[in-house]
């Protein structure tokens, strides 16, 4: 099975992305007719559907190159990847650059250009540890360099979005870090004391922030919160539970009708059940999985230690992102604002899901070329 996903797992990979790709596009033209604020009234509802789709091409623009270059020619340079996200990522606190939107400082606005360097965050942490863990002269059991060194790398670019208020982004940074590690070869102990000791720093984040705070409540009883902190996670599942199997059909959703905040970007799950049903929404699930087994399947099966490190890197912040997006929509989680890769809207964050769909297609092609090239000198 392994094998076979492996064989063919480059083309399922992009098949299933694109899929997802074309399903948020169509949704994001859906409910962004009725998005209202400043931005909705400067551009109007196909004005999203550009800009999503010409950050669409910016992301096509960085991921084909790298899927057909040689991986190692760009994880040397990690370091600088690691130095601008830092910088952009500092530049959120600089009063006239930085921009505080809903309460967090998390973007960032340079000219004419408005992004979130936390998505160049999870690309420099991704490239930083997979470069590093694959270093000749780095012992993976070894607690300082295999340990620590890495550690303190991810943990600053995590400390600068966590005070962003951006907790949701640091703990999937901190999951995947962990990963990497235990994948790396580290010694299960130093990952498992980390997790446990994240988690319980997040918790105690989580509490002293009242907003955060308030979300746990409403999640332990929605129907109480339903009209305050639940009320986005309520209005979502009656999306859901109003659909059916085949949903109420293409643009005829009610619950975005100024019922269901942010239905464009982080909640437009709920919406692609309402309108389009239960058996689009396990399409989408479908895909995702589908996506998932692919890359760690090409992880796997890498033809060196830096290749294994980047697939399973990538595959791991892009799932348990989707992963996430889907416990908060389905209210199986608490609420957190992360956006589902490929289907909501966001140009950064697509741009991001785009160049790690370009990385792991890097990888396959050349693990694929390599066992050509061994069979044909056997």
């Amino acid at each position: 099975m392994t094998r076979a996903l492996h064989r063919y797992g480059g083309p399922l990979l992009v098949r299933s992305a694109l899929v997802m790709l074309a399903l948020g596009l169509v949704m994001l033209y859906s409910t962004s007719a009725y998005v209202t604020g400043r931005e909705a009234l400067a551009s109007g509802p196909e004005g999203f559907l550009r800009r999503q789709l010409f950050m669409l091409g910016v992301g096509l623009a960085i991921a084909v190159p790298l899927a057909y270059m040689d991986y190692h020619r760009y994880a040397r340079w990690w370091w600088v990847l690691w130095l601008v996200a830092a910088v952009l990522l500092a530049l959120c606190y600089v009063k006239g650059i930085g921009l505080r939107l809903n309460g967090a400082s998390r973007w960032v606005r340079l000219g004419p250009v408005q992004f979130q360097p936390s998505e160049l965050g999870k690309l420099a942490v991704v490239l930083g540890l997979a470069a590093w863990l694959s270093r000749p002269d780095v012992q993976a059991r070894a607690f300082f360099r295999g340990m620590f060194l890495p550690c303190l790398g991810a943990g600053a670019l995590m400390a600068l979005i966590a005070f962003e208020k951006d907790l949701g982004t640091t703990a999937l940074l901190g999951f995947t870090l962990v990963v990497m590690l235990w994948v790396g070869g580290c010694h299960a102990f130093w990952p498992a004391s980390l997790a446990v000791g994240g988690l319980a720093g997040l918790a105690g984040a989580v509490w002293l922030l009242p907003e955060r705070r308030g979300r746990i409540l409403a999640f332990m009883d929605l129907e109480k919160f339903r009209q305050g902190a639940g009320a986005q996670q309520y209005q979502g599942l009656l999306a859901l539970g109003s659909g059916g199997w085949e949903g109420l059909g293409l643009g005829n959703g009610r619950q975005k009708i100024q019922y269901l905040t942010y239905a464009h970007t982080d909640f437009i799950v709920p919406v692609v059940g309402e309108e389009l049903g239960l058996r689009t929404l396990l399409l989408m699930i479908f895909c995702l999985a589908l996506l998932a087994a692919s890359g760690f399947a090409v992880a796997l099966r890498a033809r060196d230690r830096l290749g294994l490190l980047l697939a399973a890197g990538a595959t791991t912040v892009l799932v348990t992102q989707a992963v996430v997006n889907l416990g908060v929509t389905s209210c199986l989680l608490p609420n957190k604002g992360m956006p589902m890769p490929f289907v909501s809207y966001g140009g950064s964050n697509l741009v991001f899901a785009v160049i790690c769909v370009g990385v792991i297609f890097g990888v396959w092609r050349q693990s694929v070329r390599s066992a050509e090239e061994t069979a044909a000198t056997t």
